[in-house]
């Protein structure tokens, strides 16, 4: 296992401010990912207590957390499946739309996904307010999957992102 820290982890993120719009402060996780001891080291730390046959499935939300919950589901020997946004999944779907601060936002799953019963991480590089997590979770749900857990590399806690997933073990790496 790579010897890393959070704490190194966390100064690998480049913080861009008033990125995409004014006032936000986006987490650029590019410079962590080009070093191949910090990658790998938060893998291992998104997935560590879970050893190789504890976990089915590693379902990654779209887009930067499939980077995560792939390289998650190799070193866990576990499938992986994407979670997408509505219309980019080429198969029959089940769907679940949320509330953003303004509007809604729908993301869907193939249904034939995950079998009933199978022990789902899901996995995404960020939790904020938690509305795409808690969609994803319920959309792990439908198709009959137990999550044992909900990772996430970065988690903005003034958010209160954690909350609107209650019920649900969750894992942050990095907490700004």
């Amino acid at each position: 296992m790579p010897d890393v820290t959070p704490a190194e982890i966390q100064q690998a993120i480049r913080n861009v401010p008033d990125f995409p719009q004014p006032g936000i402060q986006f987490k650029d996780i590019t410079p962590l990912l080009g070093d191949a001891r910090l990658f790998a080291g938060s893998i291992e730390l998104l997935t560590a207590g879970f050893e190789p046959g504890q976990v089915d499935t590693v379902v990654g939300i779209d887009a930067r957390g499939f980077i995560f919950a792939a390289a998650a589901a190799y070193r866990l020997h576990a499938g992986f499946v994407p979670v997408r946004k509505k219309g980019k999944l080429p198969y029959l779907t089940h769907e679940q739309t949320y509330n953003l601060e303004y509007g809604t936002n729908t993301i869907a799953i193939h249904v034939d996904a995950i079998r009933p019963g199978a022990r789902v991480l899901l996995m995404d590089d960020l939790l904020a307010t938690g509305g795409t997590a808690a969609a994803a979770a319920e959309l792990v749900r439908k198709l009959g999957g137990q999550i044992l857990e909900i990772a996430f590399l970065i988690e903005l806690s003034h958010l209160q992102g954690r909350a609107r997933l209650s019920g649900y073990p969750v894992r942050s790496v990095v907490t700004y």
